[in-house]
């Protein structure tokens, strides 16, 4: 067991140490391939769909690039990086230091537990590996730098590849298939060590790329010089100073001062060099304390953080949700409602008992003064309370805004995020408002075009009916309710297990239940099947269930008629789990790629307006899980050119008067032109402003323009460019953009 033990402590203090080395020397290769930083803007979407250590390796890396001039920050850097040699640090490396964690967190219980410490320790073997071949890919890189060539042969000698890599984790997989903790052990020790090589001669390989053999020289002032036969030549011309990002540019000075003096021929200084990245080295510790003083020293300068559950939207984003925004309105209003807004939050009391399970996700604000408040969790609550303050007994409302909600973030779960509800109250025909906001959210995900979905449709005394017809008491509706409504989710042997286990039904009695919620498919075909079947025959001899099978039917002959049934199902699992539902229930599911869950929901509810306290007026609505829709079109526009803004034209003023450009801007202003001005000295950098933000006319105007009276209008696209006067620059703009 002593040996074990020193054997997980020495992996858990080397493992940690190249986790942070690891990400310097990654940071120094980013400069040496004039790499561009886009793949480390990483920031925690609020979803979960970002893993933190990805976030912090990014974080980490800018850290010690910042003021760099060569890691560049759009995607203007050198083609390698499309390579992957740099875009798959942040999940590489971050994946590593997830398993170091996961390690170091359990490591002195888990020697008593085989299974889960050979478990843990050989999935950090597998994310070493990872990181020993994206360092190799490197080093490769650097290697076929003219400047560093003569490496080649000596690297070359140390015979680190992919090959030594996967014979060392054979051999750690075999050592754990056989249960010999000890030898496992021992093997993730030697693969640690070859990828501790790895990331050393990397380290070398950068350091001569960015630097060359002359850079040793510089501290004591000597000449340049360059690489002859492994052996430093002087020369008269010094390299070209270059600067570094402020943490790598400390670090690359801390190397040249250990390997200072220590001779001229590469024989020597490359040992010198490896043995500093050697954490058996006297002087490795130095190295680490100083790697790790310079992201420290930086922690409060780190990019600020958004509350779990939350997430900014950037340029490209709210162009694509402004766009969805005003299509959704658009059908809303076709629909003849009136917008309405209520307040962020409501009198604790207004959203008590009126989300059943879902209740402990209400957020509740601390007391300020006398009134329990709470934020809104929906907005059909929020508009149920309007209508009763104010004595409706008709309305038909629309409400786009935030709602918040205490849950547990996941890809397409937020904390914070927008609803977008259509309601109807009061007293109409019998299912007219209940098949027009069907038809609605069907318009809805239509226009939005985000690809196949479907409608789930079931009706709440239906579902009471079997319940009931089952021998659920009626005191345990709702709570089985809830149940039932994560079939979407969940088998039904697990719902099942819920039923009897946690909520007390007997075994037959969610077995009989289940003859029932396993039953979907078209709506007409569905419902004449089951009115002619023994299933029919019970359902007819209960009260409520043959109530909602009667409203199904005229609801299905309307939306038949209205040519929308298509993308309906009738199943009689769904079930909704708020418990202010009356009638028709409806979920709107997405069948295409991306795994977002429920996009859509609604249904009736007749009572709750009449819950505070006021008359009752019946009332069914939907509601859009407009995040998730969103989440769909941005995964549809990853590879479509985004405007984020709405620009027509760009003024371009070559020099410095801005008084031109405000003549200019104002004009096109005036008259309802979107425009936007530069002033600058270079006509390239106001064309290559224009194309990147894809503005298609430019207007030039320089010194000899001003002097002619006249202005070039360019066209982007085209590149042609024509000369107009300046007097009828507005004209002839607005002839252009209107043809």
């Amino acid at each position: 067991m002593s040996s074990l033990l020193e054997s997980c402590q020495l992996i858990d203090q080397s493992s940690a140490a190249l986790s942070t080395v690891a990400v310097a020397v990654a940071a120094l290769s980013c400069e040496a391939a004039r790499a561009n930083l886009s793949a480390f803007d990483l920031t925690d979407s609020g979803d979960g769909s970002v893993a933190k250590d990805d976030i912090g390796v990014s974080s980490d890396i800018k850290i010690l690039l910042n003021g760099s001039k060569l890691a560049v920050s759009s995607n203007k850097g050198d083609d390698k990086f499309n390579t992957n040699s740099f875009s798959k640090i942040p999940v590489v490396y971050g994946n590593v230091r997830e398993a170091v964690k996961s390690l170091h967190s359990v490591i002195r219980v888990v020697l008593n537990s085989g299974e889960k410490f050979g478990g843990k320790v050989l999935h950090l073997c597998f994310e070493l590996r990872n990181l020993g071949e994206s360092s190799l890919e490197r080093v490769r890189l650097n290697l076929g730098s003219s400047s560093v060539e003569v490496l080649k042969d000596i690297f070359e000698k140390e015979c680190l590849n992919e090959e030594s890599l996967r014979n060392g984790v054979k051999l750690a997989v075999d050592a754990e298939l056989e249960k010999d903790h000890v030898k496992l052990a021992k093997d993730v020790v030697l693969v640690l060590g070859i990828v501790w090589k790895i990331v050393a001669w990397e380290a070398v390989t950068t350091f001569f790329v960015l630097e060359g053999i002359e850079g040793l020289n510089d501290k004591n002032g000597g000449k340049g010089g360059e690489v002859d036969g492994g052996h430093v030549k002087s020369e008269k011309k010094k390299k070209k100073k270059v600067l570094l990002g402020r943490g790598t540019s400390f670090i690359v000075d801390m190397i040249k001062d250990r390997l200072m003096g220590k001779g001229d021929g590469l024989e020597k200084i490359i040992p010198e060099f490896l043995s500093l990245l050697d954490p058996k080295s006297p002087d490795f510790d130095g190295l680490l304390k100083k790697v790790k003083d310079i992201l420290e020293s930086n922690e409060s300068r780190r990019i600020p953080k958004t509350p779990k559950g939350t997430r900014d939207f950037a340029k490209e984003q709210m162009a694509i949700r402004k766009k969805a925004f005003s299509i959704i309105t658009k059908v809303f209003e076709r629909h003849c409602a009136t917008a309405l807004d209520t307040p962020a939050f409501e009198l604790k009391e207004t959203l008590t008992g009126k989300y059943g399970e879902d209740s402990k996700l209400i957020y509740d604000l601390a007391d300020q003064g006398g009134e329990l408040c709470s934020l809104r969790y929906d907005l059909t609550v929020p508009f149920s309370r309007y209508v009763a303050m104010n004595g409706l007994t008709s309305f038909k409302r629309y409400h786009i805004d935030k709602v918040w909600r205490r849950d547990n973030p996941s890809k397409g779960r937020y904390r914070e995020f927008y609803q977008c509800d259509f309601d109807i109250a009061g007293q109409y025909e019998k299912m007219g408002p209940d098949f027009e906001v069907v038809r609605i959210l069907s318009e809805v995900l239509d226009a939005l075009n985000i690809g196949d979905y479907e409608i789930k449709l079931n009706h709440r005394k239906l579902l009471d009916g079997v319940l009931d017809i089952c021998g659920v008491p009626p005191a345990k509706f709702r709570t089985i309710c809830s149940s039932i409504d994560k079939l979407d989710k969940q088998s039904f042997e697990q719902v099942k297990k819920e039923m009897v286990e946690e909520k007390g039904l007997s075994v037959e009695t969610a077995d009989k239940i289940g003859t029932f919620v396993k039953i979907r498919g078209p709506p007409l075909e569905l419902l004449s099947k089951i009115m002619g079947g023994t299933k029919g025959t019970e359902l007819l001899k209960h009260d409520a269930s043959k109530e909602a099978l009667g409203d199904l039917s005229l609801l299905f002959d309307a939306l038949d008629k209205s040519r929308c049934i298509g993308k309906v199902v009738f199943d009689l699992s769904l079930a909704r789990g708020l418990d202010y539902y009356t009638g028709v229930i409806f979920e709107a599911a997405f069948k295409g790629g991306v795994q977002v869950g429920s996009i859509g929901a609604g249904g009736r509810y007749d009572n709750l307006i009449g819950n505070f306290g006021t008359k009752q007026v019946p009332a069914v609505g939907m509601s859009l899980g407009i995040e998730r829709v969103l989440t769909i079109m941005e995964d549809k526009a990853q590879n479509q050119a985004v405007r984020a803004t709405e620009t027509q034209v760009l003024v371009g003023v070559l020099g410095d008067k801005l008084w031109v450009a405000a003549e200019l801007v104002s004009e096109l202003w005036d008259v309802d032109i979107k425009a936007e001005y530069k002033v600058h000295k270079k006509v390239m950098k106001h064309i290559e402003y224009a194309i990147d933000s894809k503005i298609p006319w430019m207007i030039i105007v320089g010194e000899r323009e001003l002097n002619e009276g006249i202005v070039k209008l360019k066209n982007i696209e085209t590149t042609n460019e024509e000369v107009i006067p300046r007097s009828k620059l507005v004209e002839e703009l607005q002839k252009r953009l209107n043809p």
